[in-house]
């Protein structure tokens, strides 16, 4: 059966401007239960990957207002926690889905490790913010007592911020594997997997990062040999002279077409050019097809005509 792998942001289950309440994020894990089964009805393997900025950042804001009573986590184990919690949620919603469909397929968790390179530049260069908002003065003392390097963020307050290196690879690779080739959905490497090195004798060490989801999903699909690469985006195709008058939706893309209108400018660098970036990225790793699209589209309508795909 052919592997589908699908990546979605930690905001798909707590959308800005809402609290993150459990009843909140249940209901969207229920939305997107309906674009996975979707997919597995198609007849495709599914696997998940999602992230989990909020997710993370709400978990330490508690821990923070905790310190005094309880010890907080270091960040490897809060990404933990939330591959757990995150996981239970599209785990359960999906399944209630898939039965309701009448569709026996299980789903399958897997809390994911991901090797990263202790001598990555990443780590002499922390650049991703996480975690609560502080005052310049209490800023200042965590820097002093904790060696946090902290920037200010906006005018927001000052933020711990911690290296994003490059995953190298998966431990639970194996294990993803095989329960694909079991028929399981798997929801693997959530908030791009938990971030440990190796050291020479090869015990794993948990290590203070945070691994960028769409790197790790691309890593993910490449090892999986994934035909097809689920790319959701915030419209339903790509578009030619995207907001002018002569905007034109495209439902298909080869790799040269593609690569000629990005030449153009056609895909700016904070819209669709990333995700075009990664498109060819996985076709050129041997992929087969890459489909480019919004939530709603995927749940709602025919698989078979919606969004964009990206072929050789």
């Amino acid at each position: 059966m052919p592997i589908a792998l699908v990546a979605i942001g930690g905001n798909a289950l707590i959308p800005e401007r809402e609290a993150g309440l459990p009843s909140e994020q249940l209901a969207h894990a229920r939305e997107c239960a309906l674009m996975f089964a979707r997919i597995i009805q198609a007849g495709h393997a599914l696997c998940v990957v999602h992230g989990n900025g909020p997710q993370v950042g709400n978990l330490l804001v508690q821990q923070d207002a905790a310190a005094g009573r309880i010890p907080p986590y270091a960040l490897d184990i809060a990404d933990a926690m939330t591959q757990g919690s995150m996981g239970y949620m599209l785990e359960r919603e999906l399944l209630n889905r898939l039965r309701s469909m009448g569709l026996r397929v299980p789903v399958t968790t897997v809390l994911t490790e991901v090797i990263v390179d202790a001598e990555d530049p990443a780590f002499q260069h922390p650049t991703k913010p996480v975690g609560p908002f502080y005052a310049e003065l209490r800023a200042r003392q965590l820097m002093r007592q904790k060696g946090w390097r902290m920037v200010e963020d906006a005018g927001r307050g000052w933020r711990k911020v911690v290296p994003s290196p490059r995953p190298i690879s998966i431990v639970q690779m194996d294990a993803i594997r095989h329960l694909l080739a079991e028929g399981h959905c798997v929801i693997a490497g959530g908030g791009g997997g938990i971030p440990v090195v190796e050291d020479p004798c090869g015990q794993l060490e948990g290590v203070e990062a945070v691994i960028d989801k769409d790197r790790l999903s691309a890593l993910l699909a490449e090892r999986l040999k994934a035909e097809t690469y689920v790319i959701l985006t915030g419209v339903p195709k790509v578009a030619l002279d995207f907001g002018r008058p002569t905007q034109r939706w495209l439902d298909h893309l080869s790799i040269a077409e593609a690569e000629r209108y990005q030449a153009e400018g056609q895909f700016p660098p904070g819209s669709m050019g990333p995700k075009i970036e990664a498109a060819l990225r996985f076709l050129r790793q041997g992929g087969r097809e890459v489909l480019i699209t919004d939530p709603k589209s995927l749940a709602q309508g025919p698989y078979e005509s919606i969004g964009t795909r990206v072929t050789v």
